[in-house]
């Protein structure tokens, strides 16, 4: 969420902004108006009750004196009914524009590429050798269903489409990964490793910015105010919602192995085979919790982070930067890691990483308190998945495929594999 004084005083930055994200939908002039409405009710009742206690004050005088008051208290009643419908008023215009800031999206940084899609995002570096194109290259759903790993239909059976479930060499290859890459990301990069619920309540989705805003996204628990988790970011943020953080503590840093939930609202048609869109997945996620002047610093070290496990296991990809229209509602700026698919002959998305500044702080109230200082400040949050593990095994699968049908596993998963080095057909 934005600052409202900055929103007040700034209409026009912001409204540039949001042309960059291609409008978003919000009226800023409307904001302004009710801000203004606001502010012109809050004057008026603060006259009033200055009034008020002006003539409390003459009534305690008169009585001192023996006088009669009852002109003034009466008039104290008037006063006190307007009050209280001034009141009343300003509590639904304080809740309007409370809900049209909860629908402002954070403002792009201003390294943030211009465009309005995907196709816009320009390539930052390009990582690894794509292999030579393919005609036949299989796509992941093949090798894992010929391999008898990854059995879609009897997901659907159990559940219904954009399920998987994955059996044998896939299920030990999943759980490989996941393992590798935690071990890698606590050891190597000194997270701190944390196994958080994959159930949060809606304040906690408020706070990362996933509600109001995209609620049909989420799945919703009918009998509770709980929500299943569309990514380990939402618990692992509000883990220190409402708290003011020691700066000598900063950066502070988590990962979390989850698994994930989206309802994919507005996915019809896409991806309808295959692991890359499923309603269910798992997914590493890493957390940072930094100072507002390193954050920029702190997002590319994050990224790096991320491309260190796509470079351990020897995966072609790249990194691009978001376009403004592309880059999500939280974020100010965004890199995507897109790894090599051979069976679908294209780059694919395997890891955000975000700079949030101060955006998802302000809604959690996550504070710091700098050395020597009685003022606070908000933290800067960052996320990024390192990595999606479905999808890396997707990428495993393709990049890692043999012609004679055979899996090669990759040299860093085989000690997490019992020293297993392929997978061979069967019969």
């Amino acid at each position: 969420m934005l600052d409202v004084k900055f929103v007040r005083n700034n209409i026009e930055a912001v409204k540039d902004a949001l042309a960059r994200r291609g409008g978003a939908g919000v009226n800023m002039d409307e904001f302004a108006q009710i801000d203004a409405k606001r502010r012109a009710l809050l004057t008026e009742v603060e006259t009033l009750k200055s009034e008020r206690n002006a003539a409390s004050a003459e009534v305690a005088k008169k009585k001192r004196a023996k006088e009669d008051a009852s002109d003034i208290i009466a008039s104290m009643g008037d006063l006190s009914a307007r009050i209280k419908a001034l009141d009343e008023e300003l509590k639904g215009v304080d809740e309007a524009v409370s809900q049209l800031l909860m629908a402002i999206p954070n403002m792009p940084h201003a390294s943030v590429p211009d465009g309005t899609d995907e196709n816009d995002n320009p390539v930052v570096r390009v990582v690894g050798e794509i292999p030579e194109a393919q005609d036949d290259a299989p796509n992941h759903w093949e090798v894992g269903e010929r391999l008898a790993g990854l059995d879609f239909e009897r997901a659907a059976k159990i559940t219904g489409s954009r399920f998987c479930v994955s059996r044998g060499w896939a299920a030990a290859m999943e759980r490989a990964l996941a393992n590798f890459m935690l071990d890698m990301q606590t050891v190597e990069h000194g997270y701190t490793e944390v196994l958080p619920p994959a159930i949060v309540n809606s304040d906690s989705l408020y706070g990362t910015g996933q509600l109001p805003k995209f609620a049909e996204d989420l799945f919703r628990l009918d009998f509770k105010d709980f929500y299943l988790i569309p990514t380990a970011e939402v618990p692992l943020t509000n883990l220190h919602r409402d708290e003011t953080l020691d700066e000598a503590d900063l950066p502070i840093t988590y990962c979390a192995h989850t698994p994930c939930f989206r309802s994919e609202a507005g996915s019809y048609g896409k991806d309808t085979r295959g692991l890359i869109r499923q309603h269910q997945f798992n997914k590493v996620e890493l957390v940072r919790f930094v100072h507002p002047d390193t954050s920029y610093d702190e997002l590319e070290r994050l990224t790096g982070h991320a491309e260190a496990i796509l470079q351990r296991l020897d995966l072609p990809y790249r990194v691009v930067a978001l376009c403004a229209g592309d880059i999500g509602f939280s974020a100010a700026k965004t890199y995507d890691l897109e790894v090599y698919l051979p069976g679908q002959k294209k780059y694919r998305e395997i890891s955000s990483c975000s700079n949030f500044e101060d955006f998802q702080a302000r809604r959690a109230g996550i504070r710091f308190r700098p050395s020597g200082s009685k003022k606070t400040s908000l933290v800067h949050t960052l996320n990024g998945s390192g990595l999606a593990v479905g999808r890396t095994l997707v990428a495993v699968i393709e990049n890692y495929v043999q012609k004679d049908g055979s899996l090669v596993i990759p040299e860093v998963l085989r000690p997490y594999m019992h020293g297993r080095e392929v997978i061979e057909p069967q019969g």
